[in-house]
């Protein structure tokens, strides 16, 4: 029996990533890259310092954009990116995008159930900038790992 998909990992720099876990912000956004749906959980690994999972949310809603002004009028005091730091991101996002091919939309992850773990967890392997799928076997040892 293959292992189900739990959840998703995406890299974040830590300072973006406390105002999710220690800030109280809801509203996650990146490209879309995976496929994400309701109920799933979302573990946080924090990019360049630390390099560590630090905490998860359960995804409540799923919601894709085309155009991060639409995001920033929507979301904006609920994102955890401020809009100059959104705009700063999409310009990024233009300078690596591969000629030819369509742009990827915006996926906007409102978040619940939020929370830190009590120690860093580090990955066994490296997380790519795209995220990847986390299963049930890989989840529960993350949790074991953060103490909970």
């Amino acid at each position: 029996m293959e292992e189900s998909v739990v959840g998703v990992t995406f890299p974040v720099p830590k300072w973006f990533l406390d105002r999710i876990l220690d800030g109280g912000k809801t509203v996650f956004v990146k490209p879309s890259t995976l496929r994400v749906k309701p109920s799933m959980k979302v573990v946080f690994y924090a990019s360049r310092e630390g390099q560590a999972w630090l905490g998860e949310a359960e995804v409540e809603s799923v919601e894709f954009f085309n155009s991060i002004e639409e995001i920033t009028r929507k979301y904006e005091k609920e994102l955890f990116l401020t809009p100059k730091e959104l705009r700063e991101y999409e310009r990024e996002r233009q300078k690596w995008h591969s000629r030819g091919r369509r742009p990827r939309s915006w996926m906007v992850l409102r978040l619940k159930n939020i929370r830190k773990y009590p120690k860093p967890v580090k990955p066994p392997r490296f997380v790519t900038v795209s995220g990847r799928y986390i299963k049930e076997k890989e989840y529960r040892e993350i949790l074991r790992k953060s103490g909970l």
